[in-house]
């Protein structure tokens, strides 16, 4: 690709992950007190003013307006700059990772929701149909442009997301005789498998499983906190999506080289 296109193209990619990082803001902020995305208008959490266009621009207008709200000066939370930007980085990533494919576009996607359904769920122990759902109905619909992973492959992915992680809510609820997991928690791996298919559906459970032992489970014993675990299901579903073939090739070959 000449590097004058490539350029291009990864600037557009920036633009355009900064403009999906200004609607997960949106999101973030809205879904969980089951708010529309639509109406109303962005306007400032503290004075309630509505926020222009020119005043609504990802990234560029927060520090122009050093960080405050035209109107009442009171300071702007930095989360909605600090998205944004990692959600460019994101798609840019993605762009000089896979190139201008459609599996670019693919991770772009999923890394956005990902992001997103993690921020809700780190606060509010929360994951709104509208992420997981909608990323699921995403997922679907990518499947059936070029490339990996088929129609097929997506729906059966899917469905063992969802079954497994069903499943056990199902058996811990039993054990343990209160809830086990939470229905977002399944909901998203239904999606996540859309975009993974079935193998990369089992190793984000499996990493997520391993991740939130490590990482929360200690904190947990001693603040009796739940385990936000869409958190490390994301984490999971993010290295899956990255290196999941190269770790599926090295364990087979750990497994079977040493039969």
């Amino acid at each position: 690709m000449p590097q004058n296109v490539h350029l291009v193209f990864l600037v557009y990619a920036g633009v355009l992950g900064a403009s999906v990082g200004s609607f997960l803001n949106v999101c973030v902020s809205r879904l969980p007190h089951g708010e529309s995305l639509v109406r109303p208008r962005s306007k400032c959490p503290k004075c309630g003013g509505r926020i222009a266009w020119y005043d609504n621009i990802p990234i560029l207008s927060w520090v122009l307006l050093r960080g405050r709200c035209r109107q009442c000066r009171e300071p702007i939370s930095i989360q909605y700059p600090a998205v944004e930007l990692i959600t460019a980085g994101i798609w840019v990533g993605m762009a000089l990772h896979y190139g201008p494919t459609w599996q670019s576009l693919q991770g772009s996607i999923l890394f956005s929701v990902l992001l997103a359904i993690s921020l809700i769920d780190a606060k509010y122990y929360l994951i709104p149909d509208a992420l997981s759902l909608g990323g699921l109905g995403a997922g679907l619909a990518l499947s059936l442009l070029p490339g990996p992973p088929s129609v097929l492959t997506s729906l059966i992915g899917a469905a063992l997301g969802f079954g497994v992680l069903l499943a056990v809510g199902v058996v811990g609820e039993w054990v343990f005789k209160k809830p086990a997991m939470g229905g977002g928690d399944i909901k998203m791996m239904a999606m996540v498998g859309a975009f993974l298919g079935p193998a990369g559906a089992m190793l984000t459970i499996f990493l997520g499983a391993l991740a939130g032992t490590l990482v929360f489970a200690p904190l947990s014993l001693k603040t009796k906190k739940e385990v936000p675990f869409g958190v490390f299901l994301g984490l999971g579903a993010a290295i899956a999506f990255l290196f999941g073939e190269a770790l599926v090739r090295w364990y087979s070959d750990t497994l079977f080289g040493a039969v």
